[in-house]
């Protein structure tokens, strides 16, 4: 599957689950232990809205502060729902997948970029799915372009502690289980189990 369609059925998945989110459930765990429903949101929306100006050639310095702290503000459906829209804008603008982004690690091609955010939407929505009592099925052909490029990501992203180790799923487990015990998720993981 191409990496720009991938990107965009993760992001309208991730908001088809932040659609579902009642009133009454921002304050519920999610399978981030530290992290309730709005705080797993705020992260993913706050990513989304660095990624515009990255995405456009700005460094991280240029963007400063302005994107720390909530996100989502009085409507956070409707703040991830634009939020989302400006970062597909931003990803598929002509010649962005060719460009050399700044990210904390340092320059990056916006390629791999696309691939960390893809994986981020996936995986979070996931997230939201499972705290909410939502559908957790995931587009199958965006795990498996997450899934393969996670592959031969993974080492270095439990070297530098950004996911948990220790998931065991049995080796028949379909793709998105295999996945998800990859960026350290239970799949079976439920609220107040």
């Amino acid at each position: 599957m191409d990496l720009l369609e991938a990107y965009r059925r993760s992001l309208a998945e991730f908001i088809d689950r932040v659609e579902q989110i009642t009133p009454g459930q921002w304050s519920d765990p999610t399978p981030c232990s530290d992290w309730d429903v709005r705080t797993l949101v705020n992260h993913v929306v706050t990513e989304d809205r660095w990624s515009v100006p990255l995405l456009a050639g700005r460094t991280i310095n240029e963007v400063g502060d302005r994107l720390d702290g909530d996100q989502l503000g009085a409507d956070p459906i409707a703040a991830a729902r634009e939020a989302a829209a400006q970062a597909e804008i931003a990803a598929t603008h002509p010649g962005t997948i060719d460009r050399t982004v700044q990210l904390s690690g340092g320059d990056t091609p916006a390629a791999e970029y696309l691939q960390q955010l893809l994986a981020e939407h996936l995986v979070h929505g996931w997230d939201v799915a499972v705290a909410i009592g939502a559908q957790p099925r995931l587009d199958p052909d965006a795990v498996h372009a997450a899934a393969q490029w996670f592959a031969g990501q993974i080492d270095a992203y439990r070297s530098n502690n950004l996911v948990h180790t220790g998931v065991r799923v049995p080796d028949d487990a379909d793709e998105q289980d295999h996945l998800l015990a990859a960026f350290g998720r239970d799949p079976d993981w439920a609220p107040g189990a």
